[in-house]
């Protein structure tokens, strides 16, 4: 096999994010939903036999370009370092799931590299080693390892399926991504942090998942950024209820199939879309092939 290509990378949403406290190394333990969604990057793998990881950005201008060392070629280099491969890898990337949005999309680019190198190296590595790779990169990677929704604790490596049709599989998102974005240590770093969030309980999630609990770190988005609170009031004032997503900026509210959001109202250099649920990841279905 000499490449793989068009490997999807889907985004996620947090439906709610609790901080429930924090570890001595620093970390926080959270507790949330994880829901996948079709706002997605695509990646394409060619194998290199030197050894050497290389990328291409193939839409610089969705966006602002992407660091030299990104989550992909650090994944690359992570599963090379743990198995002693000798193959390489040509990474081209189309971006354009939006950065500093909370939605996951550069630890959804490590785990579909690290699935698809995994493939395309012939190393037959288990979920589960893929697993401890992948929360060495970030957080949330495990969790587009597994591929599925799921209720997600810990520090995101504590990741458990939910149970079939405690979500609507056609449920649809207006999500609104402002031009500023949310530097993720700087939410988790503030002293206005609520890291104390009782625990949640999935049976009662269950009962209402689209309007459960609340996102612990939307108070500091809104204090460090105005363009969350911009963001909000826009969803709002179309008749919804809107949170943010992760550490943000990007915010969003369940809508109704067909809703067409008022785009006069939404600055033009801001990203936004009608987004649908993903019951599982696209890409493990390719892989199986």
């Amino acid at each position: 096999m000499k490449e793989l290509r068009n490997l999807p990378a889907p985004a996620k949403l947090n439906l709610f994010l609790h901080i429930t406290g924090r570890r001595a190394d620093g970390y926080h333990l959270i507790e949330s939903v994880f829901q996948l969604i079709d706002w997605q990057d695509t990646i394409h793998l060619e194998l290199r036999e030197d050894g050497q990881i290389s990328r291409e950005d193939l839409l610089p201008s969705a966006g602002a370009s992407l660091p030299p060392d990104d989550l992909c070629t650090r994944a690359a280099r992570a599963l090379q370092s743990a198995t002693g491969c000798q193959w390489g890898a040509h990474i081209q990337l189309e971006k354009r799931i939006p950065a500093q949005a909370g939605m996951g999309g550069g630890s959804s680019d490590a785990a579909t590299c690290l699935l698809g190198l995994n493939r395309l190296w012939n190393l037959g590595l288990p979920l589960a080693r893929l697993e401890q790779i992948g929360l060495t990169l970030g957080a949330d990677v495990p969790f587009f390892l597994r591929g599925r929704n799921a209720w997600v604790s810990g520090i995101g490596e504590k990741i458990e399926p939910l149970p079939d049709g405690m979500l609507h599989p056609d449920q649809h998102f207006l999500v609104i991504k402002p031009e500023n974005g949310l530097p993720t240590p700087a939410i988790f770093s503030h002293p206005a942090l609520k890291r104390d969030t009782a625990h949640a309980i999935i049976l009662v999630f269950a009962v209402n998942p689209y309007d459960f609990g609340c996102n612990d770190l939307q108070t500091v988005g809104e204090l460090i950024e105005p363009q969350v609170n911009q963001a909000l009031a826009i969803l709002e004032k179309q008749g919804l209820k809107p949170r943010m997503t992760g550490s943000g900026s990007a915010v969003f509210a369940p809508c109704p199939v067909g809703f067409q959001p008022d785009t006069s109202v939404i600055p033009p250099s801001w990203q936004q879309r009608v987004c649908k649920t993903l019951s599982i990841h696209p890409v493990m279905k390719l892989l199986e092939d």
